[in-house]
């Protein structure tokens, strides 16, 4: 049963988008650019009504009360596919930045290129970092949001942390408040797999960093402030009846907050 309410969900999650992409496509190309933004939101909305409904899994998000007004930077931690559409619609103008191939996608890209997100493309991590400063502080000056993911890609839950540096040269150039995300997402909607696990998803805005702290001050708060909320969020998980299957990563996490525990 688990594997079939998998496949259905799958199946009809990106069905969802195409039919969404297709019949809202004369609405949102004619619409303003920022009144557009309640397409996608309804989408990612859509998309995880689906994901209660068929797979059984719902969605936990609190801290909203920790979301500055106007500009700053959201720093999710990045387990899962589903941390790609669950904070965004909690924001007025959210901006990402992208692979500059997926603007290539029919519909897709047209889209992306709408909402006026940040495409970068691959080379010179020097120069692509310089080229999404200047985007960022040019877009953040019309009161967005920005969505970056401090590790730049999909890790497993517990998994060793490996922050990258972009997102301190961002918070050091834009000079706004960051906002970091705890979950354990990856739990529930793994990353390369199809597999979908009933439960809840719990994550959390945590307080926001202010502006204005020295590059190595920063990291350490960002890396401190999401690594112990998403370990946090792990221990309850693992102590849910009927959690998901922990990875090799989450156990061995586990042994070593149970260890650290054991000492105090």
């Amino acid at each position: 049963m688990l594997v079939f309410r998998s496949l259905v969900f799958n199946a009809v999650f990106y069905l969802n988008l195409i039919v969404q992409m297709i019949l809202w496509a004369p609405l949102f190309f004619l619409m303003p650019r920022k009144k557009a933004w309640f397409v996608p939101k309804f989408w990612a909305r859509s998309s995880l009504w689906l994901h209660d409904k068929l797979a059984g899994t719902k969605n936990d998000i609190t801290g909203v009360e920790n979301l500055p007004s106007g500009s700053f930077i959201l720093a999710p931690k990045h387990q899962s596919f589903w941390d790609a559409i669950a904070f965004f619609p909690h924001l007025r103008d959210p901006l990402y930045i992208l692979k500059r191939e997926l603007t290539w996608i029919p519909f897709f890209g047209w889209y992306i290129l709408k909402m006026r997100l940040i495409p970068v493309d691959r080379g010179s991590r020097a120069k692509a970092l310089k080229q999404v400063v200047a985007n960022a502080k040019r877009e953040m000056a019309d009161d967005r949001q920005l969505i970056i993911y401090p590790e730049g890609t999909r890790r497993a839950p517990g998994d060793e942390p490996m922050y990258k540096y972009g997102i301190v040269e961002l918070y050091t150039q834009l000079g706004l408040p960051v906002v970091p995300v705890a979950h354990v997402a990856g739990l529930y909607w793994p990353r390369r797999k199809f597999m979908r696990y009933p439960g809840a998803i719990k994550a959390r805005f945590l307080p926001p960093i202010p502006a204005g702290l020295g590059r190595e001050q920063f990291m350490q708060r960002l890396i401190g402030d999401t690594e112990a909320g998403c370990d946090a969020l792990l221990v309850e998980a693992a102590n849910t009846p009927g959690h998901p299957p922990l990875p090799p990563t989450a156990v061995k996490r586990l042994a070593e907050l149970k260890a650290a525990a054991a000492t105090r």
